[in-house]
């Protein structure tokens, strides 16, 4: 939309334009951004209703701290749209996550407002430490703040970050946006205490104070004794002050200012500070005003051809994502075993787990962003019989790999891990790509892994781990599933087992792991290649590999990962074991990171989708054209 219907607004090119602007022209601007925002929401793929609630405090960090000089450093990309608008890129915000367009987080190589790239959340604090040595190391005069969610201080990492920061005099400010507390008392939220002690993180950091607290017999008996110390175990600034930091707060998160002047005072303070800021999740947009999570999006794109691997009706119209799918199998298993239980460390509607936590809440656990923690407690749960499902994205499986071998494949735990988001995203970007898991679990003992190419066997390869007596993972795409139509019943599916689609005549045969099938199919057809489903990437369907070897005369593997180490490594490897020499293409994500854009540009980008596999593997197929001939064809 036009950026010119709002005076103000349109006035800025970068924060010195901003800090030019009388105190109190402060809040007609954050009228007119958060405005801008709510009316850019409805046709950009970013989630620009989640940085409503950071509208004021972008202003009021850019308007009191002299950026890009000063550092600025935001935890969670999605918090970042107000101060993406703010620092120059205001005309561009329509181009969020599309290809050649915005970034979806903060990236360094996009702004020099961006004082580090993000995409995982709980990482800033550390980050900011680190700029804040480095800073006091070369005896330059520059702030460092970094902006944390309350969600995003549930991950280990930030609480490790803390507990450094403490024992540190360093200057740095840690700005704690708490969305999770009832924000509707608007300017009245700096005096209302019994509101904001009813908030989602005292609630959390109620109990971690008291556990500190018990290392220190000293302050715990003055608790004990009086109660105003009783209180003081209830006030977050306990916690935080015993950590070594100066508590602040908490102050309304949309009083521009009261933030202003608060954050002009801290400026002149030396060491740690922490201040605590409530803000309204999506203030200004009905639509999320009733939830924490729901940001509208544009429905994820597809890929056209569909796999051949069930001759059911596929209806366009009514195919299913591959979150959905996995949400209705877990709900359906639960209702028939009593000791599945729902862990996810993200959100309700990104991990499926939001109709499985109405039906049984007593059995689903969103632990934030506890990344370490959900693995190592899915794996407390299955010690004790429970049958554990971890509902978690590729790219943040990454930040378990510990976890995941140490508590949970090491112990052969019957852990199941539904890993959505696997292979390339699209507007996310780099940063959240599931471009690596197949080749870091491959090497981990004990692992069954799967990678379902529609959406019954996804279903029923679910059912499949969930029997396993070990850990099992099953790794399915972002977006929807080519539309096959889902069964009811479940049945388990013969354990590393592959399944050929189509047997071809050039004695060429495609091995595709899961989701590409579908682009392999319109290859197979006009190379009359043989089409293997290999479903199983560990175990490897051996013996079928061994015999589509010896009466082929090439192989070429195709998956939605990394080429190096993933599962056509895997195909190499079993080939080798068994004395097979054939010319084997390996097709993967290439080794480079792909940048954001639609899921098919992403796709496209990585020669993944149908055009892009087909001219490789006709050019490479051409290179072995003596060898046909001899074979007689």
């Amino acid at each position: 939309m036009d950026v010119a219907s709002f005076p103000l607004l349109s006035g800025l090119e970068s924060p010195a334009d901003l800090r030019r602007l009388p105190l109190a022209q402060l809040p007609t601007l954050a009228g007119e951004l958060r405005t801008y925002l709510v009316r850019n929401a409805a046709t950009c793929a970013g989630h620009l209703t989640a940085g409503l609630g950071t509208v004021e405090l972008a202003i009021a960090v850019n308007y009191v701290f002299d950026t890009p000089a000063d550092r600025i450093v935001w935890d969670e990309g999605h918090q970042t749209y107000p101060h993406k608008v703010l620092t120059g890129r205001c005309r561009d915000l329509p181009t969020v996550s599309k290809s050649g367009g915005l970034q979806s987080f903060a990236q360094r190589a996009e702004s020099e407002y961006d004082a580090v790239g993000v995409g995982h959340s709980s990482t800033s604090i550390s980050t900011a430490l680190g700029m804040a040595i480095a800073a006091a190391h070369r005896g330059e005069p520059r702030r460092v703040v970094a902006i944390i969610g309350d969600k995003a201080l549930t991950g280990g990492m930030a609480f490790e970050a803390l507990n450094h920061v403490g024992s540190l005099k360093s200057d740095l400010l840690v700005i704690l946006e708490d969305s999770g507390t009832d924000a509707n008392a608007g300017g009245a939220l700096s005096s209302d205490f019994a509101r904001v002690l009813s908030g989602w993180v005292y609630t959390q950091l109620r109990e971690g104070g008291k556990k500190a607290l018990r290392q220190m017999p000293t302050v715990r008996e003055l608790a004990r004794r009086s109660e105003e110390h009783l209180k003081g175990m209830v006030l977050p600034c306990t916690l935080f002050e015993e950590l070594g930091l100066n508590y602040i707060g908490p102050l309304d998160g949309h009083d521009i200012g009261a933030l202003i002047a608060t954050l002009r005072n801290v400026k002149r303070l030396h060491g740690p500070q922490l201040l605590h800021v409530v803000t309204r999740e999506g203030k200004g947009y009905t639509a999320t005003a009733t939830g924490p999570s729901q940001h509208p999006r544009p429905a994820s794109s597809v890929l056209s051809a569909a796999p051949p691997t069930d001759t059911r009706s596929r209806g366009s119209s009514a195919r299913l994502s591959y979150t959905q799918v996995f949400g209705q199998w877990l709900c359906d298993r639960a209702e028939a075993e009593p000791g599945i239980v729902g862990v996810t460390p993200a959100t309700l509607e990104e991990s499926g787990l939001r109709e499985f936590a109405k039906r049984f809440p007593d059995r689903c656990f969103d632990l934030s962003a506890a990344h370490q923690h959900a693995v190592t407690f899915a794996a407390g749960l299955a010690t004790e019989g429970l049958k554990p499902v971890v509902a978690i994205s590729s790219t943040y499986l990454q930040r378990t790999y510990d976890q995941l071998i140490h508590d949970v494949a090491l112990q052969r735990l019957p852990v199941l891990f539904a890993i959505d988001r696997a292979g390339l995203v699209g507007g996310d970007g780099a940063s959240h790509h599931g471009s690596y898991d197949l080749s870091f679990l491959r090497c981990i003992p004990n692992l069954t892994i799967m990678a379902p190419a529609d959406e019954n066997e996804c279903r029923q390869m679910l059912y499949t781990a969930s029997t396993l007596p070990g850990p099992a993972l099953v790794r399915y795409p972002r977006g929807n599933g080519p539309g096959v139509s889902v069964d009811a019943a479940m049945s388990a599916l013969p354990l590393g087992r592959a399944q050929v689609c189509r047997e071809g005549h050039s004695r060429l045969a495609l091995l595709a792991f899961g989701a590409p099938l579908g682009a392999a199919w319109a290859v197979a057809q006009h190379l009359d290649a043989t089409l293997v489903n290999m479903r199983f990437v560990k175990p490897l369907d051996v013996e079928l590999l061994a015999a589509v070897g010896a009466r082929h005369r090439a192989l070429a593997t195709i998956e939605e990962n990394t080429v190096a180490a993933g599962a056509g490594s895997a195909v190499a490897e079993a080939l080798a074991a068994r004395g097979i020499r054939i010319p084997l293409l390996q097709l993967g994500i290439p080794h480079r990171f792909i940048e954001h854009g639609s899921r098919e540009s992403c796709l496209a980008a990585a020669r993944l989708d149908a055009a892009g596999l087909s001219d490789s593997i006709e050019r490479w197929w051409l290179q072995h054209e003596p060898l046909r001939s001899a074979a007689g064809g």
